[in-house]
C-alpha cells in the first residue's frame, strides 16, 4: 500500500507543478519562455520525486514507465495495476487542486484547458500527434531503463538524469502536443477541463493514452534486445 500511496503523491506533484506552471505562463509559439518554464517544471518535479519516493516505489509516476518496467521483469502484474490506478487518481486530484487554486484566486488559465494535451501544434493531425508521443516517450523511457540498469552506475545522480530527460522531451513536444509521454498526466487534466467546460479535451485523450503506452512498450522491447535479460529496477 505504501508504494501505491507514493505513486499517488508523486503523480499528483508532477501534474500540479507541471500543468500548473503551463496554466500560469502559457504555452504558445510566441511565448518561448513559457515552453522552457513548463519543461523545467515537469523535469524538476521528477527530480524532486525521485529523491523523495524513489526508494519506496521506484518513482514511476507514469503508466508508460510502469508498463516498460513490467515488460522488463521489474514488477508483477498486480503491482502494475495498483500503480496505474494510483497514478491516475493522483493526476486527477492534482487537476482538481489546480481548478480550486485558479478559481479561488481568480488566476487565468493561459492554456485554456488545465494544461491538457491537444493537437493544435500539429494542425489537428492524429497521425502526427501519435508519432510525436511515441517518439518522445521512447526516448524518455529508454533513458529511464538505462539509468536504472544494474550496469549504469549512476548512483545518486539517476533522478537528476531522468528529470533532465523529461525536460529535454518537453522542449520539443510542448509546441506540438503539449507533451504527454504519460497517460496519467493527460487523463487527470483532461477530465477536469471537461468538467469545467474548457473545450473538448476528451475527444483526443485516447491519443495521449495509447501513444505513450506504445512508446513505453517499444522502449522495453528495444532495451531487452540491446541488453539481454537484465531486469529494470
Amino acid at each position: 500500500m505504501k508504494k501505491y500511496i507514493a505513486e499517488f503523491i508523486g503523480t499528483a506533484v508532477l501534474t500540479f507543478m507541471g500543468c500548473g506552471t503551463a496554466m500560469l505562463v502559457g504555452c504558445d509559439a510566441a511565448n518561448g519562455a513559457g515552453y522552457l518554464l513548463t519543461a523545467l517544471a515537469f523535469g524538476l518535479s521528477i527530480v524532486a520525486c525521485a529523491y523523495c519516493i524513489g526508494n519506496i516505489s521506484g518513482c514511476h509516476i507514469n503508466p508508460a514507465v510502469s508498463l516498460a518496467v513490467l515488460m522488463n521483469g521489474g514488477m508483477e502484474v498486480k503491482d502494475f495495476i495498483g500503480y496505474v490506478i494510483a497514478q491516475i487518481i493522483g493526476a486527477f486530484c492534482a487537476a482538481l487542486l489546480l481548478m480550486a487554486v485558479f478559481s479561488l484566486g481568480g488566476v487565468e488559465d493561459m492554456t485554456g484547458g488545465f494544461g491538457s494535451n491537444g493537437l493544435a501544434g500539429v494542425n489537428g493531425s492524429i497521425g502526427a500527434g501519435i508519432l510525436v508521443e511515441i517518439i518522445l516517450t521512447f526516448i524518455f523511457i529508454m533513458t529511464i531503463l538505462g539509468v536504472t540498469s544494474k550496469k549504469a552506475g549512476h548512483g545518486s545522480f539517476g533522478g537528476l538524469v531522468i528529470g533532465l530527460s523529461l525536460t529535454f522531451v518537453h522542449i520539443l513536444g510542448i509546441g506540438l502536443t503539449g507533451t504527454s509521454v504519460n497517460p496519467a498526466r493527460s487523463i487527470g487534466p483532461a477530465i477536469v477541463a471537461a468538467m469545467n467546460g474548457n473545450g473538448d479535451p476528451l475527444s483526443s485523450l485516447w491519443i495521449f493514452i495509447v501513444a505513450p503506452l506504445i512508446g513505453g512498450m517499444l522502449a522495453a522491447l528495444v532495451w531487452k534486445f540491446l541488453n539481454g535479460s537484465e531486469d529494470a529496477e
